[in-house]
């Protein structure tokens, strides 16, 4: 046996049961081993006896089952928009075409008959236009032998539709008191799902953009050195192993590679999460898509383009994006048994008035009855009215829900992982203390202001807070890249920068300074020295200052049993140092996006993690986790990863996503429980059991009646949201 891997990108799949659907088919194929087919990322992964099945039989099959195979990422792209985009104008069209229908049945024409075919002609194109997706979508289910929520739908509009259509062409043959119609709650039902649906799909429109975007990191050309010192102007992508590449101040570095000459100030925060550019020189290496902010390098490729690090980002966040939610569809399962039982009830009900009763007339009704009450308007509106108030309830609170199914599953994790740069800390770089004479501290800020290095801008902005005026003259400088600043002051020589760079030029250091240097390192601080003429002037101890509401927000997961755990790339002393304050007790120091990733991945094996970052070196993270929560204030691709988008960026707004996942589920699962029992109580009157005891038949415009006060209901019990307090 031969085993081959196949992966398909699938186009037109609008829901989980589709892609459950095309597993259960396949896998009758004979030489088809297993398959993963995944509805969020649109892709199949497949494993073939390649002696019995090829590539191209598999992709008939599913062709055959009415789906579509992409031949790359962007005609899947392409094709997921233009669905999306069809959808949205069924909705469109289907909510204008039913405030039209609620416009003549409050507003009739004077003329009976014209109001009741101008309302089937609005009806119609509601029902086979905009709804027409449901009558193919519950046809494939059915021969998946699978009775979801498509088949309800399509079952309970056709019965008040069709019943609709009927009193209209025999008008006279219906009882006056039997002359109603329906097309208002066939077209309702059709635009509250089609709403729900919209809501689903929105998430899922723009699934990839966040992997073109990490893709642009990686600039496309790079500057070849040839052999004879001449430059090239080449693809990146064609960059083998051993070239020679330049890289320029302000450029990004092309491939992962070696420095050979030069030194320089790398930002790497896109990829290590490190809050200050870290010094690289000779026999160091660089990472694709970071960037060169000082100085000239000269690198020898490493990687090929393929597999860089970047390029390892890229696939972690492919393959987490494709994992299959744990999401329980409570509608869809309960309508698998369900949906036939109503098909059967209706079916006995019309026997049981035509063979026992003798009744043809009210067999009909009887049977239609039973099919319009069970219309799945309550069932429908259920999970999206309550989704529509949960999201706005969100946003009212700073908290932007992407994908609202993570709403089942955030109340249930039991990990809090947090980046530390940009999302515990505010990310920007301050002076927490300092040691100085004084008739130095203007002179230093002076320098400094020459230095656009986030140390130089804390240093500024803290003898700025002091009121001093920056405006000291002096004559030389030169900013040596990765070591710090020098500058010539009255014939004196100037040095501010790490201990290593002072003692490279023998400068000695009093007591108290001295014993200021060791405390701070000892508290996880980076220090910073100036000296005069070899003589320390000044120790300036820098922090990444602690977020407004995070100690409280730490606390308040602790007292919800939530475990927090801080992730971070930056090193151990630092990161011990943030954990201390903020009480947290487990730390992942100096990791890697990859090392993130397998971090989670760990601990999901134990329970539900939730992770909470806003770089681009988190997006892998926050994509594999089950729930991802993004600052606004991040890269738009940990954003565009991300299932939750903290507006405001306030930390508290985690705990009230917490709260909120709680009362949606809560009034999800009320919803329901209340649509099924009113279906349940309503069946047995529509179909006339209580007829022959008390005389009592629940006829369609009753039945109309309770499905709409169900419906009322479910929407009232969903606006409470809008009142309660996260």
């Amino acid at each position: 046996m031969t085993q081959e891997k196949i992966k398909l990108n699938i186009s037109g799949m609008t829901c989980v049961n589709c892609s459950n659907g095309i597993e259960r088919s396949v896998q009758k194929i004979s030489g088809l081993k297993s398959s993963k087919v995944s509805f969020a990322s649109n892709e199949g992964e497949f494993y073939i006896d390649s002696n019995l099945l090829n590539k191209q039989d598999l992709i008939q099959n599913i062709q055959k089952l009415g789906y579509g195979v992409e031949e790359n990422l962007e005609a899947l792209e392409q094709s997921k928009l233009k669905a999306y985009s069809n959808l949205k104008r069924a909705f469109q069209i289907s909510a204008g075409l039913t405030l039209v229908l609620f416009y003549f049945v409050f507003f009739p024409l004077e003329s009976i008959t014209a109001n009741q075919y101008t309302m089937f002609v609005v009806a119609s194109i509601v029902q086979f236009y905009a709804g027409g997706r449901f009558y193919i979508l519950a046809y494939k289910a059915v021969i998946h032998n699978n009775y979801d929520m498509n088949v309800l739908v399509a079952l309970g509009t056709s019965a008040a539709y069709f019943y609709s259509l009927a009193v209209i062409i025999f008008f006279n043959s219906f009882p006056e008191h039997l002359r109603f119609i329906y097309f208002d709650g066939a077209a309702v039902i059709i635009t509250f799902i089609l709403l729900g649906r919209l809501l689903e799909e929105h998430s899922k429109s723009k699934a990839t953009d966040f992997l073109k975007k990490l893709m642009d990191l990686a600039p496309l050309n790079a500057t070849l050195i040839n052999d004879d010192g001449s430059y090239t102007n080449v693809l990146a992508s064609n960059l083998q192993l051993g070239n020679k590449v330049l890289i320029k101040q302000g450029e990004k570095i092309s491939t992962d590679a070696l420095i050979i000459k030069g030194d320089a100030d790398i930002d790497t925060s896109m990829i290590t999460g490190e809050s200050m550019p870290v010094y690289k020189t000779v026999g160091d290496e660089v990472m694709a898509g970071t960037l060169n902010t000082t100085g000239v390098i000269e690198v020898s490729v490493l990687k090929r383009s393929e597999d860089t690090t970047l390029s390892k980002i890229i696939h972690l966040l492919s393959t987490a994006q494709s994992k299959k939610l744990p999401i329980s569809r409570f509608a869809d399962k309960i309508a698998n048994i369900f949906v036939p039982a109503v098909i059967g009830i209706s079916i006995i009900t019309f026997l049981a008035w035509y063979f026992i009763v003798g009744d043809t007339l009210g067999a009909i009704l009887a049977s239609i009855s039973v099919l319009i009450i069970s219309c799945p308007c309550a069932l429908g509106l259920a999970t999206p009215i309550a989704i529509v108030s949960s999201v706005g309830k969100g946003a009212k609170e700073g908290i932007l829900i992407k994908n609202p199914e993570i709403l089942e599953i955030i109340k249930d994790i039991k990990y809090a992982v947090f980046d530390k740069t940009g999302t515990l800390t505010k990310g920007i770089i301050s002076v927490k203390d300092a040691l100085y004479e004084e008739k130095y501290l203007d002179l230093l800020g002076s320098i400094e202001r020459m230095s656009e290095h986030p140390i130089s801008k804390a240093i500024v902005n803290y003898t700025t807070d002091k009121n001093l005026n920056l405006n000291t003259k002096f004559e030389e400088l030169e900013i040596i890249a990765g070591r710090g600043i020098g500058a010539t002051w009255k014939g004196k020589t100037v040095r501010i920068g790490s201990l290593a760079f002072l003692e490279e030029f023998d400068t000695s250091l009093e007591f108290k300074y001295s014993a200021f240097y060791e405390q701070a390192l000892a508290k996880g601080n980076g220090v910073i020295l100036a000296s005069v003429d070899q003589q320390c002037i000044a120790v300036f101890a820098l922090e990444d200052t602690i977020k407004d509401g995070a100690k409280e927000m730490i606390s308040d997961l602790k007292s919800k049993n939530i475990i927090p755990i801080l992730l971070t790339g930056d090193n151990q002393a630092t990161a011990n140092n943030v954990a201390k304050q903020l009480h947290i007790d487990k730390v992942f120091a100096q990791v890697l996006p990859d090392e993130k990733y397998k971090v989670i991945t760990k601990l999901q094996k134990q329970a539900k993690v939730m992770f909470v970052g806003d770089g681009i070196n988190d997006s892998p993270s926050i994509k594999q986790a089950d729930i991802g929560i993004a600052l606004n204030s991040g890269s738009d691709i940990a954003k565009d990863a991300g299932d939750i988008i903290l507006i405001n960026n306030d930390l508290k707004s985690i705990s009230k996503s917490i709260n909120l996942s709680i009362e949606s589920m809560r009034i999800i699962k009320q919803n329901l429980f209340w649509a099924y029992i009113y279906n349940a109580a309503g069946i047995p009157l529509a179909a006339g059991v209580l007829y022959p005891v008390i005389g009592v038949m629940l006829t369609p415009v009753y039945a109309g009646i309770a499905m709409s006060f169900s419906s009322v209901t479910v929407v009232l019990n969903s606006l409470r949201l809008k009142l309660k307090r996260i």
